[in-house]
């Protein structure tokens, strides 16, 4: 039995709200991700910091703990 007109309006309306969910859904998720490999990439090099001498340690940036970051979500990004 045919869905009237009305009815396939209403069906696809609600296909277009969940496709629309799920792409904003998706968003938050690999925001959340980028978050998370960032809050890594800081406590590594901290710790990394930590355990060096006082002759050896380097400065924590900004772009190095974003470098790392990127690497790691490189790395677990990698279908191998």
């Amino acid at each position: 039995m045919a869905l009237t007109e009305e009815q396939q309006q209403m069906v696809d309306q609600q296909i277009a709200v969940e496709d629309h969910r799920m792409t904003n859904q998706t968003a938050e998720t690999a925001k959340q991700r980028k978050l998370e490999a960032l809050r890594m990439a800081k406590d590594v090099h901290v710790e990394n910091r930590r355990t060096q001498s006082a002759s050896e340690a380097t400065a924590i940036t900004a772009n190095s703990i974003v470098t790392m970051a990127t690497d790691l979500m490189t790395y677990v990004n990698n279908d191998s």
